[in-house]
């Protein structure tokens, strides 16, 4: 089995640690480089973290020249220009979300990706969600029909620190969080025809952002509703992404650990007035394994086993709809 050196360049992205982390696990997989910061704060708050013991420090790039691939996990603000010096390098990388920079940056990087070859995967955590899984195995095979709407719902009650952090980007939460969910809608019912945002600022805390966001997604005959905040009490206990179609739906809630998956189908709610559904059977999944799952597709997309289903042109769609929705007009 062939071994890729890998490095990772920034540990100041919130995903950081826990990309470092999983990759320590697959030692057959990888030859970890080292990892490169240039910001000395991220350094002093981060660098003790279990994740680098053992891993050297080298110049951004020194980590390049040296490695196959890279984990780009730098702050968000930088993460394309830095994901462009790899490209250009000639290496494969692993791009945390969302895509920074503007529109045709971020359309530089994928087509310069696509010319010399390479593999770009980006950090959306929810697509090795095995929630997430088995309702787009679902959708692919027919069982919910055709799909009217979907529902999603990421929100947190954050720390002041955090918010305070909120108020760099362009859509506050929206930007951050809504990213995931926006991702899977556009894989399952691509590009809509008209997008309607309401982005509300409470001003909890006395931090002024997009803190309280809905965006509603239009299509031909199906809508789909992304709500996102940073002032929800038990937010994370509430997320959810829930999937209707012409035969069938899918509740993915919580969609985090421990995930829970409902099934229901024409022939289950065989009445309208009644709540009628099956408890899929979802093995007990451990914390962070969407980390390991993620690294694991890495390897293999690279070493040319399996194709990305996130096609470059996703990805350029979905930075053209997120800037759509978040960039200040």
């Amino acid at each position: 089995m062939k071994k890729i050196k890998i490095g990772q360049i920034g540990i100041g992205h919130n995903h950081a640690s826990a990309l470092m982390s999983a990759v320590k696990k697959f030692p057959q997989l990888f030859e970890i480089v080292g990892y490169a910061e240039e910001n000395e704060r991220w350094v002093l708050e981060r660098g003790r973290e279990p994740a680098y013991q053992g891993i050297k420090r080298l110049a951004v790039e020194e980590l390049i020249e040296s490695s196959d691939a890279v984990l780009v996990e730098c702050e968000v603000q930088d993460l394309t220009r830095i994901a462009k010096r790899c490209v250009n390098a000639g290496k494969h990388i692993h791009m945390d979300k969302p895509a920074s920079g503007t529109y045709e940056e971020f359309e530089t990087l994928l087509n310069t990706a696509k010319e010399k070859n390479l593999v770009v995967q980006l950090g959306y955590m929810y697509r090795n969600n095995y929630g997430v899984k088995k309702c787009l195995e679902f959708i692919k095979n027919g069982k919910l029909g055709e799909i009217y709407s979907i529902n999603a719902e990421m929100s947190t009650y954050h720390s002041p620190e955090y918010k305070k952090w909120l108020t760099s980007f362009d859509g506050g939460i929206m930007y951050i969080l809504g990213c995931h969910l926006i991702d899977l809608i556009l894989y399952i019912l691509g590009e809509p025809k008209k997008i309607t945002k309401f982005f509300k600022h409470t001003n909890l805390d006395g931090v002024d952002f997009p803190d309280n966001n809905l965006v509603v997604m239009e299509y031909e005959q199906a809508l789909a509703r992304v709500f996102v905040s940073s002032v929800e009490v038990n937010g994370w206990g509430r997320r959810q992404f829930f999937v209707s179609g012409s035969k069938g739906s899918v509740d993915i809630r919580p969609i985090e650990n421990k995930i829970q998956v409902t099934y229901s189908d024409l022939e289950i709610a065989d009445t309208p007035y009644a709540d009628r559904k099956i408890l899929l059977d979802i093995e007990d999944i451990p914390p962070d394994c969407r980390y390991d799952d993620m690294v694991q597709e890495f390897y293999v997309y690279i070493v040319g086993e399996k194709e990305n289903p996130f096609s470059f042109e996703h990805e350029l769609k979905l930075k053209k709809i997120l800037d759509e929705i978040c960039l200040k007009k």
